[in-house]
């Protein structure tokens, strides 16, 4: 049995520090201290002298916030122990005695629930009332407590219970929170080089046709000067002869005004239509960079909205003739049968494996890597989890398989029928794209963009990555 000295102990280190008490419904704030919730909330009440300033902790003054209260239900029960300590370890006092009689209590009126000695039990006003010893008394008391306890603990199991499965949600959403900043941060420092590159050929083109201006106006000024310098000559010849006595003048003035006459005049070409035309023709030169600003913002956008999807492939339903890598993350055909088990899961006859985990909510993308050997073919897509494991697989939704067929030369969308596309290029690497709620499976060309196809339908089971392999040194890869 616990001394009086150690539940005291006990005691001191699960008071609040606020109500100096013992704690009552402890809760823990941001810095690891613990309060009763009640004087915690009144704290929180008080006003401090900036009211846009959070309220800071009683008693190492660090902040936290009032809405971030946890309840501490291991100290809880460690209160209540001691609380229980507190009972059993009390010694005999004159609480133990009947303060009327000075006699010991024995006994327990149901009726007026009063703790009675030998003395009160014969009383008058006790005689006709239902008395019993007090153990036998307390006894179905300790039922009724016992009943309340198995009720309280399965409540407080059940919270605990919706604690962590709400800590491990978010935990998950703090891990889509931290994929998303990495995948903004690696976008935007592929947009800031592209851009830089962009900035770099523009400004070049712009300082030569700068230079190019420059030159011309370099030739048409030396020109211009040259033809002046002549004029000027020219005229001056003339003013003088003007000016002379007319025996000088006439002194050879036919051949004077004949060269005079015969003088052609070199007009300067000013700027040349074709710098004019580059000039008008430099907005085209911005053409690629909104073709990739518009690439950008697609990928980006699409890429933020749904969750990149890290799956590796379960070895259990491969087809004995692919090989999986030891990171599960490649498959290559091999007419080479593999010594594989032969369980529920495993294709038998169509050469497919699946990812190891599937998917019964939320959206979610993917990248497949595709490398084809002449003649061979890939298949792409997701499946129903009960989709046909045995024998002849059909490929068709009607089957529980939404996917389209890289073959070498072609693309094909395996619908009820399935169906050639045209594509501008053979995507070597395809995005797959799931949309469970509204029912979409969607394929796009993963470097250029360009959509290939989009499967409509309603989801109404688990479904998985599925993916399909033929031909010698055929082989994919999986990338998020």
């Amino acid at each position: 049995m616990a001394s009086a000295t150690s539940v005291t102990s006990l005691e001191d280190e699960v008071n609040c520090p606020i109500c100096q008490g013992s704690l009552r419904e402890p809760v823990t704030i941001d810095c690891g201290h613990n309060f009763c919730r009640g004087c915690l909330t009144r704290y929180c009440e008080i006003p401090g002298p900036d009211p846009e300033e959070p309220p800071t902790c009683p008693l190492c003054k660090e902040p936290f916030r009032p809405g971030s209260f946890r309840p501490n239900w291991q100290l809880a029960s460690v209160v209540e122990n001691i609380e229980r300590l507190k009972l059993v370890s009390r010694p005999s006092t004159e609480e133990d005695v009947c303060q009327e009689h000075g006699e010991k209590v024995y006994f327990f009126c149901e009726d007026d629930e009063m703790q009675l000695c030998v003395v009160c039990r014969e009383a008058e006003e006790h005689r006709a009332h239902t008395v019993r010893f007090l153990e036998e008394a307390a006894r179905p008391y300790r039922e009724q407590i016992e009943k309340c306890l198995e009720c309280l603990r399965k409540e407080r199991e059940e919270i605990q219970e919706i604690q962590s499965r709400e800590n491990q949600r978010i935990q998950v959403l703090l891990t889509q929170v931290a994929t998303k900043r990495q995948r903004v941060i690696s976008e935007f420092a592929h947009l800031s080089q592209v851009l830089e590159e962009q900035h770099t050929i523009l400004l070049a083109q712009l300082e030569r046709l700068d230079g190019d201006i420059l030159k011309q106006q370099d030739e048409f000024d030396v020109l211009v000067t040259r033809e002046m310098c002549q004029f000027s000559s020219l005229i001056a010849e003339l003013e003088e002869k003007k000016e002379r006595p007319a025996k000088e003048l006439l002194t050879n003035i036919r051949s004077t005004l004949i060269r005079c006459e015969t003088r052609k005049c070199r007009k300067p070409e000013g700027v040349s239509p074709e710098l004019g035309q580059r000039i008008r023709d430099f907005p085209h030169q911005v053409f690629p960079l909104q073709k990739e600003m518009k690439l950008f913002l697609e990928k980006f956008c699409f890429e933020l909205d749904y969750e990149p999807a890290h799956i590796s492939l379960d070895p259990k339903t491969s087809h004995p003739k692919l090989l999986l890598s030891e990171d599960h993350q490649r498959a290559r055909f091999s007419y080479k049968w593999q010594n594989s088990p032969d369980n529920p899961q495993r294709f038998d006859r169509a050469t497919c494996v699946l990812a190891h985990d599937g998917f019964t909510g939320g959206r979610h993308t993917w990248v497949v890597n595709v490398d084809l050997a002449h003649g061979g073919s890939c298949t792409i897509g997701v499946v129903s989890e009960d989709v046909q494991r045995k024998g002849e697989l059909r490929l068709r939704p009607e089957e529980g398989v939404w996917a389209m067929r890289l073959a070498w030369g072609f693309v094909s969308a395996l619908g009820s029928f399935p169906t050639r596309l045209t594509l501008k290029e053979q995507p070597r690497q395809v995005r797959v794209s799931l949309d469970y709620e509204v029912g979409w499976v969607t394929f796009l060309n993963a470097v250029t963009q360009e959509p290939i196809y989009t499967f409509t339908t309603s989801f109404t089971q688990k479904v998985f990555p599925f993916f399909g392999l033929w031909g010698r040194g055929s082989s994919f890869f999986l990338s998020s």
